[in-house]
């Protein structure tokens, strides 16, 4: 049995034993997943406070709905369509435009940490490109950014993208390309 075999039979087990009365052993599946889950809130949002909201009312939903889950299936991959879907609504109802990195950092209370051995310049370059980055990003279609993030910052494999997306591995290969591809245009232009 793979490792990944069983973290799903572990995850399996608490959502039983949730069904049967114990409510409190979801408290496992909020503590695994809640750093994943906060961080891929804030890929969306940018805001370290909604993603923080998001994410929780997500485990909420999620533990809500529990009975829906399938056992054998990824928890987490069932999990992120709730989540997802929490801040698709949101990004509709703020409508975020782009937002700088250092924004980003102070908003997330997170720093993008550099190597102490960088050079002043190399750091100048290394912050100046993750704006450029991030301005790219958000001038993508949400479809395509939606796609990047699953896969370059959430590293979702194809199968999980495609469970959750609910589109076929090969769209999931086919998109990931194009997006890229926009991606890599916008980045030259804005170089």
């Amino acid at each position: 049995m793979s490792v990944i075999d069983e973290q799903f039979e572990e995850d399996d087990l608490v959502i039983r034993d949730c069904l049967k009365g114990h409510t409190d052993r979801y408290r496992v599946l909020v503590e695994k997943y809640k750093v994943r889950a906060f961080h891929a809130a804030l890929l969306f949002t940018g805001n370290r406070e909604d993603a923080l909201d998001l994410s929780q009312e997500a485990f909420y939903r999620a533990y809500k709905a529990l009975r829906s889950y399938k056992p054998g299936k990824n928890f987490y991959t069932w999990f992120y369509q709730i989540l997802r879907n929490l801040c698709i609504n949101h990004y509709h109802r703020v409508r975020k435009r782009s937002i700088p990195i250092g924004d980003i950092e102070e908003r997330s209370g997170h720093e993008f940490i550099l190597p102490a051995e960088s050079r002043p310049d190399e750091i100048f370059e290394q912050t100046e490109m993750r704006e450029v980055v991030w301005t790219a990003l958000n001038q993508l279609s949400e479809k395509d950014r939606e796609i990047l993030i699953l896969k370059e910052f959430n590293d979702f494999s194809y199968k999980e993208i495609s469970e959750v997306l609910k589109i076929p591995i090969g769209s999931v290969m086919s998109r990931l390309f194009y997006a890229r591809k926009k991606l890599g245009t916008l980045l030259e232009a804005l170089r």
